[in-house]
């Protein structure tokens, strides 16, 4: 479901919710202050370092996983790209009429492949895209089939079906990867530790009576920003931060430019 959601949505809500933590732990605290002395601030200073500390390490946990995902799925798009391209070259070497057809059919299996990208988190151009490319795999296979009844021995057509296993390999790799997310209870996780630390922090604030509310304020916005930078890069699919297809986009030009 949090994927779903609007990136801009996503940081007004972890920004208002972390206010409202702040406020009602410092009325808390502000209402708790005659009775406490100076030991009991102590324990809730050292727990304050405690917490932030925690806070620190769990940000940049999650930070690194979501920076190793959008690096995983920007090498990959280079490589689907070099398959097909490789495959494309490879094609041309091939007799006729299944080099012309075959040809064809990777142009078109490139234009699907940024259909599906630019079909973002629409449910129904994803799966049209989707079958678009299977349709092309079938036929381009069939095709192979028929080259390696007449041609078992081609070298050209070895050369063509190792590419073009690396294709489909490349295309279900691409697709696990658009799958693969920061798992929902890290970022639960991540969203609990924020509150508690800056809880905590509030706390202190209200039982030594000093709001500090510009400097909790500027810490709630650095929290909140950095927490929906983590969601945006792991959503490759839609927000600010996406994974370019300029090499998809360059491959379809040179294909073009070939085939002219």
């Amino acid at each position: 479901m949090i994927w779903n959601i609007n990136e801009f949505v996503l940081f007004g809500a972890f920004l208002g919710f972390f206010l409202v933590v702040v406020e009602a732990s410092f009325r808390l605290g502000h209402r708790m202050s005659e009775g406490s002395d100076n030991d009991s601030k102590k324990h809730v200073g050292a727990l304050q370092a405690a917490a932030l500390m925690l806070l620190a390490l769990l940000l940049g946990f999650s930070f690194a996983m979501a920076v190793s995902r959008f690096d995983a799925r920007k090498e990959l798009v280079v490589e689907e790209a070099n398959a097909i391209g490789t495959t494309f070259l490879r094609s041309l070497y091939l007799p006729e009429p299944q080099r012309q057809e075959i040809a064809a059919l990777l142009q078109s299996y490139v234009s699907a492949r940024l259909a599906f990208y630019d079909a973002g988190i629409d449910p129904m151009r994803l799966d049209a895209a989707n079958k678009e490319a299977s349709r092309i795999e079938k036929q381009m296979w069939g095709l192979t089939a028929e080259l390696a009844a007449k041609e078992s021995q081609s070298v050209p057509l070895g050369l063509f079906l190792a590419s073009m296993n690396e294709v489909l390999d490349d295309n279900e790799r691409r697709l696990a990867a658009l799958q693969n997310h920061v798992p929902d209870v890290v970022i639960v996780l991540l969203l609990s530790v924020s509150a508690v630390a800056l809880g905590i922090m509030a706390y202190g604030c209200g039982l030594s009576r000093q709001r500090r509310f510009a400097m909790n304020a500027v810490f709630v916005l650095l929290i909140a920003m950095v927490i929906t930078v983590i969601l945006d890069m792991d959503r490759p699919r839609r927000g600010l931060v996406r994974v370019s297809q300029d090499s998809m986009i360059r491959l379809k030009a040179t294909i073009e430019d070939v085939r002219r």
